[in-house]
């Protein structure tokens, strides 16, 4: 996980991308299960303290924003954490100012709120794909600052993540989305559209950081080509970014059940669904 680096910083910065062993199945779901033990633990720390948290999760098309969000918030309360994935707007909503639709989905305290995409859709996708002027889009990038700012004011703990994918990943990614059921609800027409202006989102992602990664609110960098590896460390990552408090160990002694009495369990036949396994 790197911090994105401005252009004046050190050259070695950012973390390498050269590829690593694959990582084993085995010792990824330990470390995961880890992980998501630690996840429990920042929830209660979010409900006794009243914290709000907001997680922003941009990137490249396939480069697995969804599944990362899915093992954070897997084993976790709903209630305390939620998802944002907010539709395309609706003509109401199009007739507002344009964050506003995002700010109603800020938390509440003791609440951790995930947007799979976001605000940011204005610096990347809008543009790139013509939803909205390049003059729009240079008026949004250069507010964004302040608003932020206003954010980490207000007492909201703002993190931003960036995932990061090489084209031949992403090549293979799509493609595995074509071939298998279980994914074509993924392929979008969106998607296949945006495969050929890679270049184009680059420099919009190249302006969005010059912009917005801020000391404030900086970008965190996640190259992702290894997923097992690119969701371990970003659930690191956030971990460190909360001063929460591991959880105590508890010894927990199940009680004894009542006497069953005179209650005789009644049959359901048609109740009952098929069991053809």
């Amino acid at each position: 996980m790197a911090k994105h680096k401005h252009k004046g910083d050190k050259a070695g910065a950012v973390e390498s991308t050269e590829p690593q062993p694959k990582l084993k199945t085995k010792a990824y779901e330990a470390e995961m299960e880890r992980l998501q033990g630690e996840l429990v633990a920042m929830q209660e720390w979010v409900k006794a303290t009243g914290a709000k948290v907001l997680i922003v999760f941009e990137g490249r098309d396939t480069a697995g924003k969804g599944g990362t969000i899915k093992r954070i918030t897997e084993r976790v309360s709903p209630r305390v954490f939620r998802i944002a994935a907010l539709p395309a707007p609706t003509p109401k909503e199009q007739s507002q100012m344009y964050i506003q639709r995002y700010v109603s989905h800020f938390p509440s305290a003791g609440e951790v709120v995930i947007f799979d995409r976001s605000w940011y859709n204005r610096a990347g996708v809008e543009p790139v794909m013509g939803f909205c002027t390049p003059e729009e889009s240079a008026a949004f990038l250069e507010v964004v600052p302040l608003l932020e700012r206003q954010i980490v004011q207000s007492g909201i703990i703002l993190i931003k993540y960036w995932l990061e994918v090489s084209q031949d990943e992403q090549t293979r990614r799509l493609k595995g989305r074509i071939d298998d059921p279980r994914k074509t609800w993924k392929l979008s027409d969106m998607d296949l559209k945006s495969y050929s202006k890679w270049y184009e989102y680059s420099r919009a992602r190249d302006a969005m950081f010059a912009k917005t990664d801020t000391d404030e609110s900086p970008w965190h960098v996640a190259v992702s080509n290894d997923k097992k590896r690119a969701r371990l460390n970003i659930i690191s990552h956030l971990l460190s970014q909360i001063p929460y408090e591991p959880l105590p160990e508890r010894t927990v002694k199940l009680p004894r059940r009542q006497a069953k009495g005179n209650y005789v369990e009644p049959e359901h036949p048609k109740r009952y669904i098929p069991t053809p396994y």
